[in-house]
């Protein structure tokens, strides 16, 4: 399989995609952090049924290896991802097909949630309708200040009702509602300011702005970040009473780790904790 080479540089076309050329491309270097690339630039990334497929796969493979770290989501081309592929949607319309299709890709998104490593969109370009949803979904965004962002399905009249799944859990729900109502995009400022990403770079440092996360992430122990994910979504669906009660057994069972008990012992010693001694391996 190709493996992907990501630059930092705006893209000044989309390239040509030979047919046997792969959908989405695949890197991974030694910390083990890997680098999901759509490649359907003269599609602006659309997610057609075998993008959902081929991400579905890789997303299942990396929740077995736990030699991740991190995964960084990224595109080819101007855009990032510009939501489902209508064309292949309006081929054949029934009922049946399109119940599966958004279960499908209702399910590739949870993957990314279920994945047990921070996921980091790096959003080059526009990212619409379930492109902006797989945005939201991802667990941090780095955003180009020259992307935008839109949940643009009511000026096809169709309402984008599965992004603003995504959307009203990463923003407040009138700024959300406004955008699902409205179809009109917003700037990567405007995305930061409201919760959808977290940082944004000029186009240039768009790499190295992702680059810093990814390094901070990749110091911590492994095991600590994939028990803080996992309960970081499931307490958000809880009361908080219920939340609390959830967290705290998390935290008693992640303190019976022993990198926990090697980082607090280093806490108290005035040492840096030494991790590749402790059962980083666990």
């Amino acid at each position: 399989m190709k493996v992907a080479s990501i630059s930092a540089e705006p893209a000044s076309a989309p390239k040509a995609l030979d047919a046997k050329e792969p959908v989405v491309l695949r890197s991974q270097d030694a910390r083990g952090v890997i680098t999901l690339t759509l490649n359907r630039p003269q599609a602006f990334n659309a997610l057609s049924e075998a993008m959902l497929a081929a991400l579905q796969r890789e997303f299942d493979a990396i929740a077995q290896d736990e030699s991740v770290r991190v995964v960084v989501l990224a595109a080819e081309g101007k855009a990032f991802c510009a939501g489902h592929d209508l064309k292949e949607m309006r081929a054949a319309p029934s009922l049946e097909y399109y119940q599966r299709l958004f279960a499908q890709c209702a399910e590739m998104m949870l993957g990314i949630q279920r994945l047990p490593v921070p996921v980091i969109a790096r959003v080059q370009g526009i990212a619409t309708a379930a492109g902006c949803q797989l945005v939201a979904m991802c667990d941090l965004a780095v955003a180009s200040s020259t992307a935008k962002f839109a949940v643009s399905g009511v000026n096809l009249g169709l309402f984008c009702s599965a992004p603003g799944v995504a959307l009203s859990r990463n923003i407040l729900r009138k700024a959300a509602f406004e955008m699902l109502v409205t179809g009109e995009f917003i700037s990567a400022q405007e995305a930061q300011a409201r919760g959808l990403v977290n940082r944004v770079a000029e186009p240039k440092q768009l790499d190295a702005e992702v680059e810093k996360l990814v390094a901070t992430i990749v110091a911590k122990p492994r095991i600590a970040v994939a028990m803080g994910k996992q309960l970081f979504y499931r307490q958000a669906e809880l009361d908080i009473a219920a939340a609390y009660k959830t967290a705290a057994q998390s935290m008693a069972c992640n303190m019976m780790d022993e990198v926990a008990l090697e980082g607090v012992q280093a806490f108290i010693d005035k040492r840096k904790p030494r991790w590749n001694e402790s059962a980083e391996s666990s």
